[in-house]
């Protein structure tokens, strides 16, 4: 049987087991979409990411995610883990790389531990009734505070609820609730003021991953509610701080900033350490045509 190298990394995190696990794959470049999208579900993490050869001229390498269920333009985690992990396998060295995507050529600046991964086109939609994604998160009208949620992104878009501190921790998912809302994935969050810190959970229902420990596109997503909301500045660049993945045992630590002008958000970066936990090799799926 023909066999890929792969590798598990903890990501977002400073120490082993803690963080988001990923599975990172190398030498699939003869893969279909099926074979990728069975290894996917085999590892059954919230990601799997394949590092390919560009495609795009400028680009290091490419990057094809997968969930258990299907496939992702973009996703932080994977962005980080792989480019560390292919780092340290000496395909390139630490400093700046970029990373083709489903989201564009990405920039990643590399170093020993981790990275600091730049974010694709900010988006921001229109304000959302905050009852449906309340009741997806099984919590009351009483546990909502703040501004009012809203679609946000940087190269994948998430709703963004705002609760009370307490809220967090009580915050359970309904997965029947969301596919009745038609909602994939939502961003349940406190934000603190004085520390510029968001305490969030991140469900995603919609793909296979009740909840995720880390999630860097949802981090950054998070800069840009920040700013439309009046909660951190509209011109010039401020650091935030993102910790998730308590409630599941998994804590993690996501260093944000996000870039404005004008009022409007121009770019945000998330940051995190990297740790390996195992590697191997893993068989190839059966190619069915």
């Amino acid at each position: 049987m023909s066999t890929l190298a792969y590798e598990i990394v903890d990501v977002f995190t400073d120490r082993p087991f803690a963080g988001n696990p990923l599975a990172v794959v190398f030498g699939a470049e003869a893969l279909a979409t099926e074979q990728m999208q069975t290894l996917a579900l085999e590892f059954n993490l919230s990601e799997t990411v394949f590092v390919l050869p560009p495609t795009q001229v400028g680009a290091t390498y490419r990057a094809r995610i997968f969930t258990p269920v299907e496939e992702l333009p973009f996703a932080g985690h994977p962005s980080v883990g792989a480019a560390v992990t292919a780092s340290r396998r000496g395909l390139f060295g630490v400093g700046q790389i970029t990373q083709e995507c489903g989201a564009g050529v990405l920039p990643i600046e590399v170093t020993a531990s981790g990275a600091t991964l730049t974010g694709g086109t900010p988006t921001l939609g229109p304000e959302l009734d905050a009852e449906p994604l309340l009741e997806i998160a099984g919590l009351g009208a009483d546990d909502h505070a703040g501004p009012a949620p809203r679609v946000a992104g940087c190269g994948l878009e998430f709703p963004y609820l705002p609760v009370r501190p307490e809220a967090v921790a009580r915050a359970r998912l309904n997965p029947a609730v969301a596919e009745r809302y038609g909602v994939a994935h939502v961003s349940v969050f406190s934000w603190d003021a004085a520390t510029q810190t968001a305490h969030a959970r991140v469900f995603v229902p919609g793909l296979g991953v009740p909840e995720d420990p880390a999630t860097g596109s949802a981090a950054l997503g998070l800069g840009v509610w920040l700013v439309a909301s009046g909660l951190l500045p509209g011109e010039g660049t401020s650091e935030y701080v993102v910790r998730q993945g308590v409630e599941v045992n998994r804590p993690s630590e996501l260093a944000c900033t996000v870039t404005a002008a004008g009022g409007v958000v121009v770019g945000a970066t998330v940051s995190g350490q990297v740790m390996a936990v195992a590697r191997g090799e893993i068989g190839v799926p059966p190619f069915v045509g």
